[in-house]
């Protein structure tokens, strides 16, 4: 059997996770299509994204189209008669004429136990929302958004001091497991593609800065997950004075609250904030252009007083 003709387009750490597993499996794809490189960092230095640097130490051909909507690049992708397209993570959309080329066409690894949180951000949404579970799906891409039937699924438990971080990097080894262990089944095509049940569709759109803004009028438990969904990106804020502050972490506290925003207690146990419902305390925040630092030594810099967090 002739070795699997296999394309590989993704671009960020969770993508990296895949083509890991892919390499450590033993398949090479054909080539390795990413983001191109984006300015980053003080300096605005163009930086290449975490797939590239792999692909390349790797011996892998790599490609950065900065679209696959032209006619060169479906001819370049044609030429290559791919058995399989996988697709994690990319940030590029396939068009039809790229999503029908690939024998077996193309797959996505997604962050999520689909139809549950379609779009760009499963992973926040999933904490923000409070599930308690979330996953990796293995979709047959379609022309839709997340739409298509899944091949294979897997599931993880969300720990109650999960950050977005730590279940996206647990997310991404899921995916590069579940996508090497059931790669040969895709191609043989062995496995039955199960529809979606549009009635059980919620989609997680891009993050806003907005959305990252802590509203104290909400519940407490709102308020904590927000902190954790948003950590490491772009950290949940929350304004006092004429500052905008970043808070880490934080954790639910039982005992008497006060108007929403209020500062309840401030010491070495970190800084007590009323909510709509409850209280949070504040252990970990960041003031602009400064390092993170505990709550507890904020509470000592004097610039609380006796006033209320927007």
């Amino acid at each position: 059997m002739s070795p699997a003709k296999l394309l590989f387009a993704g671009t960020p750490g969770f993508a990296l996770a895949s083509l890991r597993a892919l390499h450590g499996a033993g398949y090479t794809p054909l080539a390795v299509l990413t983001q191109p490189d984006r300015p980053a960092g003080r300096g605005k230095r163009l930086t290449a994204s975490p797939v590239k640097e792999f692909a390349l130490e790797a011996g892998m051909p790599v490609w950065q189209p900065a679209t696959l909507r032209d006619a060169d690049a479906v001819a370049r992708i044609e030429a290559l008669q791919p058995d399989l397209m996988i697709v994690a993570a990319y940030g590029l959309l396939l068009p039809p004429s790229v999503l029908s080329l690939p024998r077996r066409g193309c797959v996505n690894v997604h962050a999520s136990l689909l139809p549950r949180w379609r779009g760009a951000a499963p992973v926040q949404a999933a904490i923000f929302s409070g599930d308690a579970q979330s996953g990796i799906s293995l979709m047959q891409m379609d022309e839709g958004l997340d739409t298509g039937p899944v091949l294979a699924s897997a599931a993880l438990d969300i720990d109650p001091d999960e950050t977005a971080g730590s279940l996206h990097d647990r997310l991404a080894r899921l995916g590069g497991e579940v996508l090497a262990a059931r790669l040969c089944d895709i191609l043989d095509g062995a496995l039955e593609a199960r529809p979606q049940d549009e009635s059980l569709a919620t989609y997680a759109g891009k993050i806003r800065k907005q959305d990252a803004a802590i509203d104290w009028r909400q519940p407490a438990g709102r308020v904590e997950r927000q902190v954790r969904a948003f950590n490491p990106v772009p950290g949940a804020s929350f304004v006092l004075g004429d500052e905008t502050l970043r808070c880490w972490q934080a954790e639910l506290v039982q005992g008497p609250g006060g108007p929403p925003g209020t500062v309840l207690e401030a010491g070495k146990d970190g800084v007590v904030v009323a909510c709509g419902e409850g209280a949070v305390r504040l252990l970990e925040v960041q003031r602009p252009g400064r390092r993170r630092i505990r709550a507890a030594e904020w509470a000592n810099q004097g610039t609380l007083g006796d006033r209320r967090l927007d």
